[in-house]
């Protein structure tokens, strides 16, 4: 790739990199979460949750150099998926780092986007979860659901949760991802990572092989459509401990998407499987912090206890925030409340509590009580 853009010479328009490894070290010094490498724009990486410039002065990426960065990386398998479908998910590696890859087509040409990867799997003491959290990775059995927003680390803290089990347990572990992220280093368990479009063509054919391999535990990257929902809530009330993810920001949310996705006819007997199978729910958000200088995780905790699992056989979880207000001794926590107390401890903002919050008019009231 030219050091320079063709035709405009000046002492601004060098070019501080030479390939795609040149720009994602920089990103992993700083320590960004993402890098985005797009069409008529400049390199640009989000750090502490902001999107921004990597370099103050580069001219914008061209469509022939989005594609000229894109090309060293791919496989043919990877051109053949781009051009079938427009966009292609992998994992790379280089000697720094690992990262999420998503190339697209768009408009005007080739984008790249790469989400850091840390590869040491961070045990969940390191993150901060509590202890609470640690009691659901026990079960034998059952669902445990990570949710939240793209970005808000549900991957971070379902390789916590699989590193617990590997930790304390003699079980084998399947992991079905797209991408594989974090790699998994035997402790106590046998564990078999397997990647979609890599190893396996869909979440949906892994996840029903994986019941004929004498599963103990199985991780789905992502729970995207009703067979996969189906297939996974099959496998826990069949005898095995099923962990996965939703794009949901609550509990109440998450059994709802969780049971909409079927058929009416069907809805009672899901609702029926989910109240006896569903052993927690875990919804976070990321933050960035009052001083801009880091990240805080929030979280809303739900446990399976007898008024929750009435609550999904009788499809009122509108009532879910009220039985987690009232089951904190249980572990139990609301969004709202996190989020209120990481404001009261000084580690967020009143504006970033507000607009993450759920109930806007009684965080209101309560930040008036606070001010006065």
């Amino acid at each position: 790739m030219p050091s320079t853009l063709p035709g405009t010479p000046g002492a601004h328009d060098v070019r501080p990199f030479k390939n795609v490894d040149d720009i994602l070290n920089a990103g992993l010094r700083v320590g960004a979460s993402d890098i985005h490498l797009s069409v008529n724009s400049p390199p640009i990486w989000r750090l502490r949750g902001t999107l921004q410039p990597i370099w103050s002065v580069v001219p914008d990426l061209t469509a022939v150099e989005t594609l000229a960065l894109a090309e060293p990386l791919l496989s043919s398998v990877h051109t053949a998926q781009l051009r079938e479908r427009g966009h292609v998910d992998f994992a790379y590696t280089n000697q720094s780092g690992r990262f999420r890859a998503s190339v697209v087509r768009q408009r005007l040409g080739v984008d790249l986007v790469f989400r850091v990867i840390n590869t040491q799997v961070r045990s969940m003491d390191e993150l901060g979860l509590p202890e609470s959290l640690k009691l659901l990775t026990r079960y034998q059995n059952g669902l445990i659901l990570v949710t939240g927003s793209i970005g808000s680390g549900k991957s971070t803290t379902l390789a916590s949760l699989i590193e617990q089990i590997n930790r304390e347990r003699h079980d084998h572990i399947i992991t079905l991802e797209d991408p594989i992220e974090y790699i998994f280093q035997p402790k106590g368990c046998h564990i078999t990572q397997r990647e979609v479009h890599t190893h396996t063509r869909t979440f949906q054919s892994a996840l029903r092989a994986a019941l004929r391999e004498d599963p103990d535990v199985i991780m789905v990257g992502e729970m995207r459509d009703l067979e996969t929902i189906a297939l996974a809530i099959t496998a826990a009330e069949t005898g095995h401990l099923v962990l996965g993810t939703l794009h949901t920001g609550n509990a109440s949310r998450t059994l709802d998407r969780l049971l909409d996705v079927f058929p009416v006819d069907q809805q009672e007997q899901i609702r029926m499987m989910v109240s006896e199978s569903l052993r927690g729910i875990v919804s976070q958000q990321l933050l960035p912090t009052l001083d801009k200088i880091g990240r805080v995780l929030a979280l809303e905790i739900l446990t399976n206890m007898p008024a929750v699992a009435n609550v999904i056989r009788e499809a009122k979880t509108y009532m879910l925030p009220g039985i987690i207000q009232t089951g904190k001794k249980q572990g139990m926590q609301l969004m709202d409340d996190a989020l209120m107390a990481l404001f009261e401890r000084g580690i967020i903002s009143s504006d970033e509590l507000y607009f993450r919050s759920e109930q806007k008019s009684l965080i209101r009231q309560r930040l008036e009580m606070t001010s006065n």
